[in-house]
């Protein structure tokens, strides 16, 4: 089976609308390998300060980002990330992390570096793949395209009570408001902006359980005759 045979289910939308439980549960339930490409720039940023490589040093890092040895692994809970044998789930979500990532991004090589390392992800016997342009830019020929959304409210709702399960004090306002001013900023980049892709089919989790949101995802892919 050639890669453009390896099925692919790509899963886009904002931050907060349940991409990451739904990929998981789907990635499970399949038995398909998982993407969670948002988490490429943090595990790459990890990796590269782990082997003490300057951030700056963009062919050293786009190097790392080639040759990611990373995997995600769908749980109960969501997904775990394994890098190089590590078990880096929570580490990767620390503010140093989200740092690195941040200058990681801003370097060109390592985007193009990422592209294809995320591509690489394609093997049999499928791929469930969560981001934000998997649909426009990754597999752009993906037999089923996802775009699933929320509202603002609702994402910052969701956020909040994560939030304060943590026993992490928040602004539910605040959220809202962080949550609007990061849509407006993805969905008028110039690289890779947040849209849906033409012909995927846009879903709205704002009123929906995740198991209402994996049962439509998996008509989906019924239908396609994937499964």
């Amino acid at each position: 089976m050639t890669d453009q045979q390896t099925p692919v289910i790509a899963v886009d939308g904002p931050s907060g609308a349940g991409k990451g439980t739904v990929c998981a549960r789907l990635a499970a339930a399949l038995g398909w390998q998982l993407l969670d490409s948002g988490a490429l720039y943090r595990i790459t940023g990890l990796a590269a300060g782990r082997k003490g490589i300057a951030l700056d040093d963009e062919s050293a890092v786009s190097r790392i980002a080639a040759a990611l040895d990373v995997r995600f692994e769908p749980t109960s809970e969501g997904v775990r990330v394994i890098l190089e044998g590590d078990d880096v789930t929570t580490t990767i979500r620390t503010e140093e992390v989200g740092s690195l990532a941040s200058q990681v991004a801003a370097l060109p090589a390592v985007r193009d570096a990422l592209l294809q390392r995320q591509r690489d992800f394609r093997a049999p016997p499928g791929v469930i793949a969560d981001g934000r342009d998997m649909g426009t830019v990754v597999f752009t020929d993906a037999p089923v395209k996802v775009f699933l959304t929320a509202s603002a409210e609702e994402r910052g709702r969701r956020r909040y009570k994560q939030l304060t399960e943590k026993g992490i004090s928040a602004s539910l306002p605040a959220l809202i408001e962080d949550i609007r001013a990061r849509d407006e900023r993805d969905s008028n980049r110039a690289v890779a902006p947040l849209k849906p892709a033409q012909d995927a089919v846009l879903i709205d989790s704002t009123s929906m359980s995740i198991e209402e949101v994996c049962d439509q995802v998996m008509n989906l892919v019924r239908t396609a005759g994937l499964i």
